[in-house]
C-alpha cells in the first residue's frame, strides 16, 4: 500500500503509484495495493487522459472522435466493473478497483502508442497495428485479475467478467462509430 505523509513530496507519491499499477499490469499486485483514495483516483485519471491525448497526437489515424468514444467506452467498462463490485457485496473496494482498472489500462494504451509510434518506422503500419492489437488484448487478462481479487473470486471468473465487458465495449464502439 503507498503511504504518504504531509512532508512528502508529489514525486516519490507518483512514482510509487506508478510503480504500483505496473505491478498490477505484470499481475503481481492488486487493486488493494493502491490507496483507496480520491487524490489517487484524480491522478489516475489524469494519466487516463495523457494517454488518449498521446494516442491522438502520436498516431495519425487515431482523431479526436476516437479520443471521445474511448473515453465513452472506457466509462461503460468502468461502470460494468463498478456494478459488479458493489453487487458482489464488496462497495469499499470501489475506489481502489476503478483506480486499478483505469490506471492499468491507460499503462496499457501508453504502451501501446509507444510501440505504434516506435515499430512502425522499422516494420511498417500492419505489423505495428498487430502488435498493438495484441498488447490491447492484455487488458483482458489484467482486468480479470483486478476484478476477481476485488470480489474475491477465482480468477477464471475474472477472466469471464473480463471478457463481456470487453465485448460490450467494442459493441458499444461499433454501434457509436457507425453513427459517425
Amino acid at each position: 500500500m503507498i503511504v504518504t505523509s504531509e512532508n512528502q513530496s508529489p514525486r516519490p507519491v507518483l512514482q510509487s503509484l506508478l510503480k504500483t499499477l505496473f505491478d498490477i499490469t505484470l499481475l503481481r499486485k492488486g487493486p488493494e495495493d493502491l490507496p483507496g483514495s480520491f487524490v489517487s483516483l484524480a491522478m489516475i485519471i489524469v494519466l487516463w487522459l495523457f494517454s488518449g491525448l498521446a494516442g491522438v497526437v502520436l498516431i495519425e489515424r487515431f482523431s479526436e472522435a476516437d479520443f471521445v468514444l474511448g473515453l465513452f467506452s472506457g466509462m461503460v467498462g468502468i461502470l460494468c466493473f463498478a456494478a459488479v463490485v458493489v453487487l458482489s457485496g464488496h462497495p469499499a473496494r470501489l475506489l481502489q478497483t476503478i483506480s486499478a482498472i483505469i490506471g492499468c489500462g491507460s499503462l496499457i494504451s501508453i504502451a501501446v502508442v509507444a510501440e505504434y509510434v516506435l515499430i512502425k518506422s522499422f516494420l511498417g503500419v500492419q505489423p505495428a497495428g498487430i502488435i498493438a492489437t495484441l498488447i490491447v488484448f492484455w487488458s483482458v487478462p489484467v482486468k480479470g485479475h483486478i476484478i476477481a481479487r476485488a470480489i474475491e473470486r477465482h480468477w477464471y471468473l475474472g477472466i469471464v467478467i473480463a471478457i463481456v465487458v470487453f465485448g460490450l465495449q467494442l459493441v458499444v464502439v461499433g454501434a457509436m462509430g457507425a453513427e459517425a
